[in-house]
């Protein structure tokens, strides 16, 4: 079995080795490296390639954010699943725009940030929970493209990313609605398309809008 490739980014050295033993102790997964610093982990993970990147939100030489955008950049099929506290919520927008697909507090447990690891590296997008009414409000009034709602979308596209928006990956989406990848894949392009949506963070804040999504 091929193990996922976590690199852990942390100023305090204390989390990244919590975070190292949590993740080793995954049988499907192994931590590849390890960063104290933005600028550093975005020269580490450029060289490395690692499914996913555990992403602290406040640190020296380059924030979680800008360290995020960077490494999209460099290598977009990377995921980034950002680590912050509660007094952080103001970051949630900035992390999300720059590409992260993950949102996780450091008070929780460690069983959820294992849920979201699964989550993106399927192609998902994850909340922590306690987010999601945070992120709800940040997006009322907000509309996305030129269309705000999904009047313009027909029944299969609305599913579709709606699905998408829910953390399913696309071959999952395939099995439940009966239909090939490549189908699914055309109902998820031309939804985003219709709605101006530009990423799964994107399709989130949209489902949140729509109601789609439950706000616990």
């Amino acid at each position: 079995m091929t193990k996922l490739g976590v690199f852990v980014v942390d100023d305090h050295p204390i989390v990244r080795d919590g975070l190292k033993a949590l993740i080793n102790a995954q049988p499907d997964m192994t931590v590849v490296g390890e960063a104290a610093d933005g600028l550093s982990a975005v020269e580490a993970v450029t060289e490395l390639g690692p499914d996913i990147v555990l992403m602290d939100v406040t640190m020296p030489k380059l924030g979680g954010a800008q360290a995020t955008e960077r490494i999209k950049q460099a290598r977009p099929e990377v995921q980034v699943v950002a680590l912050t506290g509660y007094e952080d919520k103001a970051n949630v927008q900035p992390l999300l725009k720059a590409g992260a697909s993950g949102y996780v507090l450091k008070g929780a447990r460690g069983a959820e940030l294992v849920r979201a690891i699964h989550a993106v590296a399927a192609g998902g997008v994850y909340l922590d929970p306690s987010m999601t009414a945070h992120v709800v409000s940040s997006v009322v009034g907000r509309t996305f493209g030129d269309h705000g709602s999904g009047s313009e979308l027909s029944e299969r596209e609305a599913e579709v990313i709606r699905l998408i928006a829910e953390g399913h990956a696309i071959k999952e989406i395939a099995a439940r609605l009966d239909l090939s990848a490549r189908t699914v894949e055309t109902y998820k392009v031309r939804a985003m398309e219709k709605l101006g949506l530009t990423s799964r963070a994107d399709t989130v804040r949209y489902a949140l809008q729509q109601g789609w999504l439950k706000s616990e």
